[in-house]
């Protein structure tokens, strides 16, 4: 159980979980609006939950091992906990897809992801001791940056090459 409670668990905990739900809404906001298709954001979800989670894995992976003061069970244990939580935060936006229609399956997904960022800037916030609030807007901020931002290159791709 020491592994969970170690720093570089606690550093692919935080890094897999915001990087699994900004990566994945921007990309069902994108898709959707791109394609209006579930097909390609299930299949979008699919591909991001495996390859780019080994992908922040592994980046996880040098970057802990880059530096010559980390020890080695520090940088696995950030290695597959980002793995770990990018997964399976980013498989857990299938369900609304599964479960509704598209349109209101992009809302819930959205929904979600911003919910998840807000728990994890408020529990971050309080273990540094800095007002949530401020923590929050700062975070949420940015994941709704990323939502509107998707949105406008899903349409532009859609109307350049559609």
């Amino acid at each position: 159980m020491e592994f969970f409670n170690s720093d570089g668990a606690r550093t692919g905990l935080f890094f897999g979980a915001t990087s699994g739900v900004i990566t994945t809404i921007g990309l069902i906001v994108g898709l959707n609006s791109g394609t209006n298709s579930v097909t390609a954001v299930l299949g979008g979800i699919l591909v991001i939950a495996v390859a780019d989670a080994m992908s922040d894995a592994l980046g996880i992976h040098l970057a802990e091992e880059s530096d010559p003061d980390t020890t080695h069970s520090h940088v696995w244990a950030a290695t597959i906990m980002t793995f770990l939580t990018k997964f399976v935060f980013s498989i857990s936006f299938a369900v609304p897809l599964v479960l509704l229609p598209l349109g209101p399956a992009v809302l819930a997904s959205v929904a979600w992801g911003i919910l998840v960022i807000v728990v994890l800037s408020y529990f971050l916030a309080r273990s540094q001791g800095e007002s949530p609030i401020a923590t929050i807007a700062e975070h949420a901020g940015i994941a709704i940056l990323v939502v509107v931002l998707s949105h406008f290159i899903g349409v532009w791709v859609s109307r350049t090459f559609g």
